[in-house]
């Protein structure tokens, strides 16, 4: 049995409820949330949305140098992995303060 009963029980599926609209709104929020990261001083920009999918790249013409196309390339991984990893830290952030940093599988 469930302890306070069928009323208990019904109090528990109603916080569940609220909780996941709560988490869902939270998720909804996070995915339009636009983050923007820059790398070399400024010399690769980034924009990335909290799905993961990158907006917009703007590269400083000082950096194209077609005989260090390496560095470019660099600029740009670095640019994109820290805006995957703020999205990341967001996320994670976020979803701990509405589940009281429970992890819960599939969330994050």
């Amino acid at each position: 049995m469930f302890p306070g009963g069928k009323k208990g029980m019904k109090d528990l599926m109603k916080q569940a409820q609220k909780m996941q609209e709560k988490m869902m709104k939270a998720q909804e929020e996070l995915e339009n949330k636009i983050i923007e990261v820059s790398s070399g001083g400024g010399m690769v920009n980034v924009k990335m949305n909290g799905k993961n999918q990158l907006l917009s790249i703007k590269i400083d013409r000082e950096v194209v140098d077609p005989d260090d196309i390496e560095m470019l390339e660099d600029l740009i991984i670095a640019a994109v992995n820290e805006a995957h990893e703020k999205i990341r830290n967001s996320s994670e952030s976020e979803m701990s303060q509405l589940t009281g940093g429970m992890k819960i599988p599939g969330l994050f």
